[in-house]
């Protein structure tokens, strides 16, 4: 066993020393020793509960045979973080869990590791570790929240999150009280779990279960019911297989299986930042994964599941109706069946005990919501590396828009022009310097966003940045444009009053400016200035390429 160097031999008698002080028995020095990498914390409503659910992880292991050890990530809640400093920490984060699970597996020589993740950065964090150590893994996570129900004048309606943050855009154009916000803002997030739509940690944990290295059930089933528990449990007993069979992310994480991750999130029209992730998680695994392979995924998956923030349902309901297994069952023609699972089965057979149960949920190939992916990406001089837009939640008379740029060099001046009625119809808002190296950190841009659905004028508005945006981002808002302004990206010579077109059918980003004008302005920019330069930030923006690439750190 990998353990080994940790606890055989008459030389590791100072390290069994230090295992007895632990609380293990003599008994151990035969049994694999699992790692079990639990993201709990107390400021984050997705992980609050994550101890119970690492306590059934260890059982499982124990039951099996095997000897548990847990040990923690740190995870920042995006909806705390949002729209103040603190969401620069956000993305960068993703690369210190990474970094801090190969140190302490590598440290303590575990023979196979149980993730426990849940929110936005957390999940591709580990998953970027788990195909850097390539040892025999699986995950189990937290679980959704369930929506919350908030009951005004007499009629009651589903909440969540995002219809807070829209909630304050409706304050600011009087369509709301402040003492219905502050009904609201009571009962949008009900209890523990990831945030309830289809938003970037929900996604994402739809995702690996979809690239067969979670059980299923563990991008859906809410983290309030006992199946999550359970499911916990046998994630436990499920590594044990795992590991006396081999299995490594290797064979699991391979372009087959991004593709189907992909395809899953084109028919679900999940989180823009699953672009970011998968491109960093296939980085890791040493899988070319050009962005324009997108676009032609997307063109052969319908749009067949429509959850919040972009429809009525939230993860509750696609529980219900079946789950992820149920989603990947009716696109089964279309996905890579042979990829391999945590199961030791392929996906094609995994999928084939499951059946879509409501099909106002799960649509059908035949009567899909739309007949390509919800994700699209954009190309043109405007975006030359590419920009992402959640096209599902895009509304129709956007999907083609022409409009005079409002540019701003900061999340925060944006939204000081959007409270005060600074934007008009027709127009393009423009972020710039919140990309990875400009921000530093690339803020999720989800304040501004909803301001604009909240006053009702994501249908006449678009947005563009080289920042991104949360997963409950709705509205023709284009995300992690590429070469970003710090970059020196086109974006960055952007002036009040360009004309700006976006043709999400055609993939197109560019704005009306002549190959000459464009160059003139390039050679006119002054020096890029760095925000930070000291602290974890300051060595990120050093080493942070393109969000083309994932956001990942050079090489």
């Amino acid at each position: 066993m990998r353990s080994d160097v940790v606890k055989k031999g008459v030389e590791r008698a100072p390290h069994r020393s230090l295992l007895y002080a632990v609380g293990c028995s003599a008994s151990d020095w035969n049994k694999p020793f699992i790692g079990v990498m639990n993201s709990f914390t107390e400021v984050v409503p997705g992980h609050i509960h994550l101890q119970s659910l690492a306590q059934a992880v260890k059982e499982g292991i124990r039951d099996c045979g095997g000897v548990p050890f847990e040990f923690n990530a740190i995870a920042v809640c995006d909806g705390i973080a949002m729209n103040h400093p603190g969401m620069k920490y956000s993305l960068p984060s993703r690369e210190l869990i990474a970094d801090s699970v190969e140190i302490m597996v590598q440290a303590h020589a575990f023979d196979a590791v149980v993730f426990i993740p849940n929110c936005d950065k957390v999940v591709p964090g580990m998953l970027m570790a788990a195909a850097r150590l390539n040892l025999p893994c699986i995950f189990v996570s937290g679980g959704p929240m369930m929506a919350g129900k908030l009951t005004l004048h007499g009629e009651t309606s589903v909440v969540d999150l995002n219809s807070v943050f829209m909630g304050v855009g409706k304050l600011a154009k009087g369509d709301m009280t402040e003492a219905e916000l502050v009904e609201l803002e009571k009962v949008a997030c009900p209890g523990c779990g990831s945030c309830s739509g289809m938003f970037t940690a929900n996604t994402m944990n739809c995702l690996t279960e979809a690239m067969g290295l979670a059980l299923p059930g563990n991008g859906t089933i809410p983290a309030v019911q006992a199946r999550r528990t359970q499911l916990a449990y046998k994630a436990g007993q499920q590594v044990m297989d795992v590991l006396s069979k081999r299995i490594l992310p290797e064979d699991i994480i391979t372009r087959d299986s991004i593709y189907n991750a992909f395809a899953v999130d084109m028919a679900l029209g999940g989180s823009t930042n699953s672009v970011l992730h998968l491109t960093a998680i296939a980085h890791e695994a040493g899988i070319d994964f050009p962005l324009s392979w997108i676009n032609e995924i997307s063109q052969k998956i319908p749009h067949i599941c429509k959850l919040s923030p972009a429809g009525e349902y939230h993860m509750e309901d696609l529980d219900q109706a079946g789950g992820i297994m149920a989603v990947m069952r009716e696109i089964s023609g279309l996905l890579k069946t042979g990829a391999r699972s945590v199961l030791g089965k392929s996906m094609g057979e995994v999928i084939e005990e499951y059946d879509v149960r409501d099909r106002d949920v799960i649509r059908s190939l035949a009567n899909p919501h739309a007949a390509t992916g919800g994700i699209s990406m954009l190309f043109g001089n405007l975006a030359p590396d590419g920009g992402v837009v959640k096209s599902a939640a895009v509304a129709p008379g956007m999907m083609v828009h022409r409009g005079a740029a409002k540019v701003f060099d900061s999340e925060e001046d944006a939204t000081a022009a959007i409270m005060s009625g600074g934007i008009k119809g027709g127009d393009v808002v423009v972020i710039r310097y919140e990309g990875p190296k400009g921000g530093p950190g690339m803020r999720e841009m989800l304040t501004p966003t909803s301001l604009l659905s909240g006053m009702g004028m994501d249908k006449e508005v678009a947005l563009i940045t080289d920042g991104r945006f949360s997963g409950a981002t709705r509205g023709a808002a284009i995300g992690h444009v590429s070469p970003e302004a710090a970059e020196r990206g086109p974006i960055a010579i952007l002036k009040a009053g360009d004309v700006i077109r976006i043709d999400i059918p055609d993939h197109k980003l560019e704005v009306e400016l002549s190959r000459e004008e464009i160059e003139q302005r390039m050679a006119a920019l002054p020096p890029f200035e760095p925000r930070i330069k000291t602290g974890y930030l300051g060595r990120y923006a050093d080493r942070v390429t393109s969000a083309s690439r994932g956001a990942v750190f050079a090489d």
